[in-house]
């Protein structure tokens, strides 16, 4: 296998640094659904704010619903001692029955690293993890995490590195989130019963209130969905199953929707799991003792 080098690792990061090119507005694009104050909406929109205290946490939604699309945010994690701390930023339908496509950033003590946490749900059904430490401090600033979610596969990227791949493999009978429009959220609230070294490590409430900052909401390349209808198609719903193609959602820009990994993005992608990944829930044979879910044999699962 391919090992990338620091060097060309870090030549991909800078140039990511240039990938967002529309900022958003959070006046525009969300609204603070809980936690009183602890959420704001600074800088004419263009930045928000979200903390923690002992009392609560709090959390935004997007006004739109998605049925697909290629997200990006812009996001600078509580600093200092974390612990007990979980900052999360997903697209999610609502019911029983719900999708979701999940990056949760689990906090730790001063010096430790952040746990990335990601996860996807399909047809209510997760247990799908995949945790990695970063390459980088991600409280020291501002960086880019983002989902490309298309009819054959969501990748999860951070700083334009692809860390995830989850393939449609509906064809094997593995369900896959293609029929549900979904809101995007985030939050941050106290999970020290769990979160850091296994709930060992508390939050220490000396230190709140605990914030974690957003910018550059990119959401200009997806798919809103609106009473029935999606804006990237002429009618009343969406081919999402894995042959669909780009001309079918009648999009100007829409390489996203028949996006995959190239080879250069492949050797990224294995170079990060390998580096950086922590667990891997289609290697746990313990957790899965009756065999690995379907989606994990060796040439299918990323």
């Amino acid at each position: 296998m391919l090992i990338m080098s620091i060097s060309m690792l870090l030549s991909n990061i800078l140039a990511s640094s240039f990938l967002l090119v529309y900022g958003g507005n959070f006046h525009q694009d969300f609204d603070l659904t809980w936690g009183d104050s602890r959420g704001k909406i600074l800088n004419n929109g263009s930045l928000l704010t979200l903390s923690l205290d002992k009392a609560s946490g709090s959390g935004f939604q997007s006004k739109n619903q998605y049925l697909f699309g290629k997200i990006d945010m812009q996001l600078k994690l509580v600093p200092g001692n974390s612990a007990g701390t979980v900052t999360t930023y997903y697209l999610s339908s609502q019911g029983p029955t719900h999708d979701e496509i999940d990056f949760e950033f689990l906090g730790n003590v001063t010096g430790q690293p952040y746990i990335l946490h990601t996860n996807v749900y399909s047809q209510g059904k997760g247990n799908r993890e995949q945790q990695f430490y970063l390459w980088f401090d991600p409280a020291a600033t501002f960086h880019t995490y983002s989902m490309l979610w298309n009819p054959q596969r969501i990748i999860f990227s951070v700083d334009g590195v692809p860390i995830r791949e989850f393939k449609n493999l509906e064809a094997i009978g593995v369900p896959f989130p293609n029929k549900q429009p979904m809101r995007m959220y985030s939050s941050i609230w106290n999970a020290d019963e769990w979160a850091t070294q296994g709930g060992r490590v508390k939050a220490d409430w000396t230190k709140a209130p605990f914030t974690a900052s957003y910018r550059n909401f990119n959401g200009a390349e997806a798919c809103i969905w609106s009473a029935g209808k999606s804006s990237c198609s002429n009618s009343t719903s969406i081919k999402s199953s894995p042959s669909s193609n780009s001309s079918s959602m009648g999009t100007q820009n829409s390489a996203w929707l028949t996006q995959q990994l190239d080879s250069p993005s492949q050797q990224r992608l294995k170079w990060v799991q390998k580096k950086y990944m922590i667990y891997n829930y289609c290697t746990d044979i313990k957790r899965f003792p009756q065999g690995l879910p379907r989606e994990c044999n060796g040439t299918t699962a990323s």
